[in-house]
């Protein structure tokens, strides 16, 4: 997600070997560069407070969340056009929800900062602007959130399977002609933004 050369060289890969993409789907994310296995998910975040979070750290997770993801839809972009029914699912969290964040209640907001949370944010934001984009076309661009799924990610602490957690990114994938873009969901239905 962070290599050019690599980005435009699957799609050059999918152009030759099928002549349309049908689905993108960016799950490509990392959490951080520095958090090691014996670190706390509290004591990590803490580093990670706007006041005193590494610039660099925030730059790399920012590369591959965001940047990655706008990079790669771009390069897919000519090939997805080519499809009957395009479908963008870009894989976010609950974490970047604005809305939940805000509510002092919420369980994960004290994790809340400009690394991992903010990157999803800013992919939530990312989802919007291209399904607005591409509401006239035949692309449909949804963001899902597939929940705490056992992952390299999350150092396999999950509380989910895989298969769980693929479940809400596979629905949008083959959402039909009626179906939304522009959303946000896990498996339990709509989140807000």
């Amino acid at each position: 997600m962070t290599d050019p050369a690599s980005i435009a060289a699957a799609a050059e890969r999918v152009r030759n070997e099928f002549g349309r993409l049908d689905v993108l789907i960016n799950n490509a994310a990392i959490s951080n560069t520095r958090m090691r296995p014996d670190m706390s998910v509290e004591v990590y975040s803490k580093s990670t407070r706007p006041s005193v979070v590494s610039l660099d750290e925030v730059r790399a997770v920012w590369e591959t969340n965001v940047f990655g993801v706008l990079a790669a839809t771009q390069a897919m972009l000519p090939l997805l056009r080519e499809a009957p029914a395009g479908r963008i699912v870009n894989v976010s969290s609950g974490v970047g929800s604005l809305t939940r964040v805000s509510v002092p209640a919420y369980p994960y907001r004290s994790i809340f900062g400009p690394v991992y949370p903010a990157s999803k944010t800013a992919l939530n934001a990312m989802t919007l602007a291209m399904a607005i984009e591409f509401e006239s076309t035949n692309i449909k661009v949804n963001a899902a959130c597939p929940g705490f799924t056992k992952t390299n990610l999350n150092n396999y602490a999950g509380t989910q399977s895989v298969e769980e957690g693929a479940r809400e990114p596979v629905r949008l994938a083959l959402l039909g002609p009626d179906g939304s873009t522009g959303t946000f969901s896990n498996a339990a239905g709509p989140l807000p933004w």
